[in-house]
């Protein structure tokens, strides 16, 4: 079986809009158990490497259960015109039978309320993660199924080094910043490692902290929305104060204003540091590129100010979709097809085509043979101790993030500065995008 190195997670670092695998298909038959014949339905999924396996993969495993459907793929091109492509097709009433697309606030934008199906009597539904339903829902209804695995935020870490020095995994702020002193004060290592040589990294302390926020305050990223609250403003104001507090404690790897992504996989995966605040995909790039360190690398949530509140944040898969232009014979097979992708012969399909998880959908088990480190992100699901970023539930994220989140933390300018100027670069692209209260 072949083993994604889940780069669609890291690819999607710099604009942090995870873009899940996608399917397309088109396709003739009967639908299965029914009296329909020469039914066709056409699936649109992107042109990735990883997103046509898993297509077909999907339409084998479909059409031998079904027999009398017939699924083509149609694929077309990630980013923007991918996305215009979607756009166009829906709002022609020329969209495929199923589709595939982000979730959270880019699915808000194609007015699924308009254009989709809803989905809300599926079984499948009741097989979802509670942390993912909000990402393809609005309040007259749910819309989308999963279509890949999610990409968690936390801080990776070098169990190697826990083992040698006797720490604990930490489950608040207080305990991280115990366990980095304790490595400082041993010399072994770096307590932390940052790369802001590409200063997108540098948003990962602060954007995998949202799920913390939300424990605190669920109603956060609505009042965010309608610009009732701030990250100048506690509890979201900690997430800026923890990204001073490692550089003022002086926990930093040396190399950090120079750093890149993969200087910080290699370190984390060599033991020179021990904690790197980033997304999961470092587990598969560890794993590919340093094979025999794998089992030294594990991951854990973002610690929050307090334990109670900690969670691991996911930055969520992309959907299937069903066009409200599919109607008759066509919808039923569309829906057919969309409750496969979520069967236990979906699920496999997915990991076949090497998503490792963690999973959205409880059939989805994550293989034997992964890295311990993905089953430790697992445990989190299982638990229900997650919550998804705030992209997939508020539209609202400035383009200067990257750039402040590198001054705080290297200590250019103060954690509340930060937040101030964030929240500033909020507001204008608030205004632009027309939202109510700014």
């Amino acid at each position: 079986m072949r083993r994604a190195s889940r780069t669609r997670g890291i690819i999607a670092l710099a604009g942090l809009a995870v873009t899940a695998l996608a399917v397309s298909a088109c396709s003739v038959g009967s639908i299965g158990g029914g009296d329909e014949e020469g039914v066709t339905i056409r699936l649109t999924n992107f042109n990735t490497e990883d997103a046509v396996e898993y297509s077909n993969l999907l339409i084998e495993g479909f059409e031998a259960e079904n027999p009398g459907i017939t699924v083509e793929l149609d694929t077309i091109p990630s980013g923007s015109e991918g996305d215009n492509v979607i756009k166009t097709r829906l709002s022609s009433g020329d969209m495929t039978e199923v589709f595939a697309y982000n979730s959270g606030s880019l699915l808000q934008a194609i007015r699924p309320d308009d254009f989709l199906v809803p989905l809300d009597d599926e079984e499948w539904l009741s097989h979802i993660s509670d942390s993912y339903l909000p990402a393809v829902s609005t309040d007259a209804g749910v819309y989308g199924a999963p279509s890949g695995g999610t990409t968690p935020g936390g801080v990776i870490y070098n169990k190697r080094i826990y083992e040698e020095l006797g720490l604990e995994v930490p489950t608040s702020w207080d305990e991280f910043r115990a366990n980095n002193q304790a490595i400082l004060d041993s010399g072994v290592a770096a307590p932390v490692q940052q790369t802001f040589g590409d200063s997108w990294t540098a948003q990962l302390i602060l954007l995998a902290d949202f799920a913390n926020i939300a424990a605190e305050d669920p109603d956060w990223a609505a009042d965010y929305t309608a610009n009732k609250v701030g990250y100048a403003d506690e509890p979201a104001l900690s997430s800026w104060k923890n990204a001073q507090q490692v550089y003022d404690d002086g926990f930093l790897s040396a190399d950090y204003a120079s750093a890149l992504y993969d200087d910080g996989v290699r370190a984390v995966a060599e033991g020179t540091a021990v904690h790197y605040p980033m997304l999961a995909g470092v587990i598969g790039a560890v794993e590919q590129n340093y094979p025999d360190k794998i089992d030294d690398i594990g991951m854990f949530a973002m610690p929050a100010q307090d334990p109670e509140n900690t969670r691991l944040t996911l930055f969520l898969p992309g959907g299937f979709f069903i066009p409200k232009s599919a109607e008759g014979a066509k919808l039923e097979a569309a829906k057919k097809f969309v409750a496969y992708t979520q069967s236990e012969a979906g699920c496999q399909a997915l990991i076949d085509a090497g998503d490792t998880g963690p999973f959205a959908n409880d059939r989805c088990a994550v293989p034997d043979d992964v890295p311990d480190a993905i089953k430790e992100l697992q445990a989190y699901v299982d638990a229900g101790d997650t919550g998804p970023g705030l992209e997939f539930v508020s539209p609202l994220k400035g383009p200067n993030l990257p750039q402040l989140a590198v001054e705080v933390g290297s200590g250019i300018r103060d954690a509340k500065s930060g937040a101030e100027l964030y929240d500033q670069d909020v507001a204008k692209q608030a205004q632009q995008l027309g939202l109510e209260g700014w």
